[in-house]
């Protein structure tokens, strides 16, 4: 590991670590995907062995298993249809509005289905995932449905997108529901609530990974400590 990747990591652990802070006891905790997520797991999983008492909602297969080697308590949306607060990662974070570009560990539909039942979403990064404008250096991604996706990249690409169809192991990437991601590089982002809505109305895509209106709360990992951003 590189200084700078270990730096990265190490304030990515700061990040975690203050967003861990926030939960109480019997909380229901939307856990996130991710490699900052995976951070925040960790630190839970020390408080959860020191007495915390709470249960937690997966937003991946990977972070279900990764909760399960770690002793944290999981539950379900049959248990519980609300959680308290969600602790996630973020591609993106447009520093005006704490809008998001997610989805880059393939989890953004059950992320966005866990994000929406929350009462506080907050997400955790290092200082340089916050940008003036969503889109500047990462692509959207977007949840396809396999049949047809010809047809759906078609479409993304006349709204603008240059549309790369993501592939693991030489294979289309399948996502925990069985779906494609078609990743979407977008020239400008000017008006991201309104992109949301028109990617949303393209036949054949059933979710994209811009999340509007749904961060509470943003902690970042820098340098000079936790810095924290709410809405």
């Amino acid at each position: 590991m590189s200084a700078g990747d270990a730096e990265t990591e190490r304030l990515k652990r700061l990040a975690a670590e203050a967003a861990v802070a926030e939960i109480e006891g019997k909380m229901v905790v939307g856990l996130g995907t991710g490699s900052t997520a995976a951070f925040a797991l960790e630190a839970l999983a020390r408080r959860v062995a020191g007495g915390l008492q709470i249960s937690g909602i997966p937003t991946s297969e990977a972070t279900a298993a990764q909760a399960r080697r770690l002793g944290i308590p999981l539950t379900d949306f049959a248990q519980h249809r609300r959680i308290d607060l969600t602790i996630d990662g973020a591609d993106e974070i447009e520093r005006r509005t704490l809008h998001l570009i997610k989805g880059r560990g393939g989890a953004l539909l059950r992320e966005k289905i866990v994000a929406s039942a929350s009462r506080r979403v907050v997400i955790v990064a290092d200082h340089s995932k916050l940008v003036d404008r969503l889109g500047e250096r990462a692509a959207v991604p977007v949840e396809i449905v396999p049949f047809g996706w010809q047809l759906a990249v078609e479409r993304l690409e006349v709204l603008g997108a240059t549309v790369r169809l993501r592939r693991a192991q030489d294979q289309p990437f399948r996502t925990d529901g069985g779906n494609y991601i078609a990743d979407c590089a977008f020239p400008s982002i000017l008006d991201a609530p309104e992109l949301e809505r028109r990617v949303g109305a393209v036949l054949g895509v059933i979710e994209s990974g811009l999340f509007i209106d749904l961060a509470t709360g943003v902690v970042l990992g820098t340098p000079e400590g936790p810095k924290w951003l709410r809405r």
